[in-house]
């Protein structure tokens, strides 16, 4: 970073409060937002009670930090503070007549701006020193700095020797200010927010939903800190996000961000702002791995569209059981809906994209975050057809395409467990989920979320497992009705030709106290799919536990059915049973092979046409 301004710009320098003799009563001026925020001349304007600092209208983005205009500095008389994102700030003080809001969606604020239906008198920007050739850079934030330039007949510059030089769309001549000032105050800095265990699970739960090859939308906040442990180990990642953080330059220094799979803008991290501690601000400076363009290109969701694979990230503060969704109202970074549907359209229209909220299932204070609805919340998106999947701590829940009905078991089953009776009851009460819907309040504490595991089989198949849970029911009856009739008698042991609800979901209600199931998915057109099952049951009474299996026959073949029998293997030592036993008819010859395979001593009995299988524990 530069440390001092070329001598021939010195000159130039006036002080902030003469700066202000240029304002004129009723002026619209631009203010730069979060890291853009040029500190010396707000502070300088928000201080001053002279005949000229008289119903001025203060046009900032949004709510970024302490970087915001400070509400009890406003008066009526003299300022009105005119944003695009309302956030705690103007919740609190619309009514009061301070706060104007317009509605907007980001990629359209530039546009706004170049109609004159937001004329612009004075842009207040922060940049940095000129270099030799008499260019700054806006430095770690661009947003729509040039469009309120081009409008505003006074344009100031608040030169900061601290703040980095970045490279993109940030280039601005030192002869378009017609005022500058030097700043006394140092950039806007952001530490890494502090994360929960609750949180890094939650983070953990998001990332396995998350691919390689995936390009993202990042922001700033305990999930995304509590991501990079997990994505580190990811390959070929892009970022196409409004913020770059300390967060995303571990991810760039780990090798596992690219960008090489994404447009535009490939092999570069795509962003508006930076967001984060002194140590980024040094690393971004003159990096040419991080392209700073204006909200037009970054929230513009046709070019997001363009990205492959682009996933959508957020951090909700809560969530209904329908999917609708409410964002924080404080802290460092205020993320709202308009920005949010600029790139969950791009996520939706990107081939293989998706949309993932992630937030623990209580907050801070021990309240539920997963609500009957989110009726008395602000702040709310309510498109909840963009809303893919939500995670938790307890799992991630798959919405996309899914019936209210699925919707709302799905999310149940990802609620904290002393939760989701108080749940099942109100769903039931407004018939959102079947009147009998059966609920196992221990099972919601024995669920064994820590064997989930993602395999790749042979010919490529890649397969998630996890534990059955009771949102699974229209999905076990889809694989049902896909299973042949012999498929279902080596299963069943006799034939069955229909699976209603009241049955498949005693099936799918897992009572973890005697009985173990996993079940595998694959993705398939966007839909995941469960291709596979398998179940043992304990007898108390001997110590052993009998399995069962169904494998969709696709899928047969590649090893599927040895790998299930190995986690139940795992499951049986660690609950301290003594073996296995299974019942397998005799012609069902790839079974049988499975278990000569196990590597456990092997007691086989063939009677009735079935073979009675004992694998024993010999530990």
């Amino acid at each position: 970073m530069a440390d001092t301004i070329p001598l021939n710009w010195e000159d130039r320098l006036i002080s902030p409060e003469k700066v202000l003799n240029h304002i004129k009563p009723g002026m619209t001026i631009f203010i730069g937002t979060g890291p853009a925020a040029p500190r010396t001349l707000i502070k300088t304007l928000l201080n001053v009670d002279t005949r000229n600092i008289r119903d001025l209208e203060l046009v900032q983005l949004a709510v970024l930090g302490d970087t915001t205009l400070s509400v009890d500095k406003l008066n009526a008389p003299n300022h009105r503070l005119k944003t695009f994102f309302s956030g705690y700030i103007a919740w609190d003080t619309i009514s009061s007549g301070q706060v104007d809001l317009i509605p907007a969606y980001y990629s359209e604020i530039p546009q706004i701006i170049k109609s004159g239906k937001l004329d612009i008198d004075v842009a207040l920007v922060q940049i940095t020193p000129p270099d030799d050739s008499g260019y700054c850079s806006l430095g770690v934030a661009v947003d729509v700095a040039k469009e309120a330039m081009d409008h505003a007949s006074l344009v100031v510059g608040e030169i900061n020797t601290k703040m980095p030089f970045t490279y993109g769309d940030t280039f601005v001549s030192i002869d378009d200010f017609d005022l500058v000032v030097r700043s006394d105050r140092d950039p806007v800095l952001y530490a890494p927010p502090p994360v929960t265990d609750q949180m890094r699970q939650v983070a953990a739960n998001v990332a396995s939903v998350i691919k390689d090859g995936d390009c993202l939308s990042f922001s700033f906040g305990p999930l995304f800190e509590a991501l990079v442990p997990h994505l580190s180990v990811k390959k070929n990642l892009g970022v196409h996000s409004l913020y770059f953080t300390d967060a995303l330059a571990e991810l760039v220094n780990s090798g596992a961000v690219t960008n090489s799979r994404k447009s535009p803008f490939r092999g570069k991290s795509l962003v508006s702002y930076a967001l984060g501690t002194k140590e980024l601000l040094c690393w971004l400076d003159r990096n040419p791995l991080v392209e700073f363009q204006g909200i037009d290109w970054v929230c513009n969701s046709r070019f997001i569209a363009n990205n492959p694979q682009f996933v959508a990230l957020y951090e909700a503060r809560k969530v209904d059981i329908l999917g609708s969704v409410a964002f924080p109202l404080k802290g460092a970074v205020i993320t709202g809906p308009g920005e949010v549907i600029d790139f969950f359209k791009g996520a939706e229209a990107s081939a293989d994209g998706a949309t993932i909220i992630g937030l623990p299932s209580r907050d801070e204070n021990g309240k539920p975050n997963i609500l009957l609805s989110l009726q008395n919340y602000a702040n709310q998106l309510r498109l909840r057809e963009s809303v893919h999947m939500i995670a938790t701590e307890y799992g991630v829940a798959n919405l996309k395409w899914r019936t209210l009905r699925e919707r709302a078991q799905a999310l149940i089953d990802i609620a904290h467990p002393d939760d989701r009776q108080f749940l099942i009851t109100q769903a039931r009460e407004r018939k959102i989920i079947y009147p009998n819907q059966i609920f196992l309040s221990e099972s919601a504490h024995l669920y064994p979320a820590h064997i989930e595991e993602t395999k790749t089989f042979k010919g490529g198949a890649e397969i998630r497992f996890r534990a059955m849970k009771p949102s699974d029911e229209e999905g076990m009856r889809r694989f049902f009705y896909r299973c042949s009739n012999e498929m279902i008698f080596y299963r069943f042991f006799y034939s069955i030709k229909t699976m209603d609800h009241d049955k498949m979901q005693t099936y799918v209600n897992v009572d973890y106290h005697r009985e173990f199931s996993i079940v595998g998915l694959v993705v398939e057109e966007g839909n995941q799919k469960i291709i596979a099952e398998a179940r043992m049951v304990k007898d108390e009474r001997t110590a052993f536990a009998e399995v069962a299996f169904l494998i969709d026959e696709r899928f047969q073949g590649i090893g599927i059915g040895t790998y299930l029998l190995s986690r139940l293997v795992e499951q049986a030592r660690e609950q301290g049973l003594k073996g296995l036993t299974a019942e397998v008819l005799a012609d069902n010859q790839p079974m049988i092979k499975v278990f000569e395979k196990a590597g456990l001593p092997l007691e086989a009995s063939l009677g009735g046409g079935m073979y009675h299988l004992k694998l024993s524990f010999t530990d």
